[in-house]
This record gives C-alpha cells, sequence and structure tokens, in this order.
C-alpha cells in the first residue's frame, strides 16, 4: 500500500512540474507578447503622427498624392515585420509548449510500456491476451502521438512559408503601385 502510495505522491510530483512548466512558458509568453505590442504600438503611433503631419503639409492633391503613395511602403514594411515577430513568438512558444507534452508523453508512454511488462509477467494463463491489448493500444497512441507532432510542424512550416510569400508578394505590389503612382 506505502508502494502505492508513493507511485501516487510521485505521479503527483511530476504532473504538478509540468503544469509548472507550462504556466512559466504561458507567462513568459505574455510577457514577450505585451512587450511586442507596446514596443509596436508605440512605433505606429509615432509613425502615425508623423504620417499625419506630412499629410497635412501638402500643398495641393498631386503633393498630398506623392506623400501618401511615399508612405504607404515603410508602414507596411512595419506591419509585415510586426507580423513576422508575432508569427515568431507564437512559434516559440508553441515549441516550448510541445517539448514539454512530448516530454511528459515519452514519461507516460515508457511507463506504460514498464506496466505492460509487469503484466506480461505477471498474469496467470490466459492474460497474455490482456498484455497485447495494452500493448497494442500503446503502440496505437505512440503512433497517434507521432502523427499529430508531425502534423503541427507541418502545418507551422506551411504557415511560416504562406507568411513569407504573403509578405513578399503583398511588398512587391506595394512597390509596383509606389512606382506607378509616382510616373
Amino acid at each position: 500500500m506505502e508502494n502505492n502510495l508513493e507511485q501516487i505522491m510521485a505521479a503527483q510530483r511530476a504532473n504538478t512540474e509540468v503544469l509548472m512548466a507550462l504556466i512559466r512558458t504561458a507567462f513568459n509568453g505574455v510577457e514577450r507578447l505585451t512587450a511586442l505590442n507596446m514596443a509596436a504600438s508605440r512605433d505606429f503611433f509615432g509613425t502615425g503622427v508623423a504620417n499625419a503631419q506630412q499629410a497635412l503639409s501638402a500643398k495641393d492633391v498631386n503633393e498630398l498624392t506623392q506623400i501618401n503613395s511615399a508612405l504607404t511602403q515603410p508602414s507596411l514594411n512595419k506591419w509585415m515585420e510586426y507580423s513576422r515577430n508575432l508569427y515568431d513568438l507564437v512559434a516559440d512558444i508553441q515549441k516550448e509548449v510541445t517539448a514539454v507534452m512530448e516530454s511528459q508523453y515519452s514519461s507516460f508512454a515508457q511507463k506504460a510500456t514498464d506496466t505492460v511488462e509487469k503484466v506480461k509477467s505477471s498474469t496467470p494463463v490466459g492474460g497474455e491476451v490482456f498484455a497485447a491489448t495494452l500493448q497494442s493500444f500503446l503502440n496505437a497512441s505512440n503512433q497517434a502521438f507521432g502523427n499529430m507532432t508531425n502534423i503541427a510542424k507541418q502545418m507551422s512550416d506551411i504557415t511560416q512559408a504562406n507568411i513569407q510569400n504573403a509578405g513578399n508578394a503583398t511588398s512587391k505590389a506595394l512597390t509596383a503601385a509606389a512606382q506607378k503612382s509616382s510616373k
């Protein structure tokens, strides 16, 4: 009985450590997100004020159009940089959470494998079927977890590529539009 209690307490300690690691990751992520948003807000506000002052200094519609065209690309570049920084932040947090979860799952899988081996060695005649079922379940669980991890990584890679492509396409389109309007 005491051995079971020790196992339960050890499991609780392990679960608490995982929970604390996830909470630390979440707080760290919120802190980094807040810093990113504050810096971006400060920058966007300063740029907005400067852009408004420039626009107000225009003497006619043509000059206002030229000023607007000149200000569009830098503003878009700032938005794209903010988007990339936000994506990088979220990707980093996802990697940290995934690492914690993979570590926890690896520990779970090892304990489950050990349990299956104990069941195999201590079961009465006919218990091999139960142990084989547990082993099959464990194998399927491991495969499903591996598939989910791979899918999450693929989705992350696809999202990164899409953000990069969208940024490049938008930048090219704005450059072309700015060149066209300046002619």
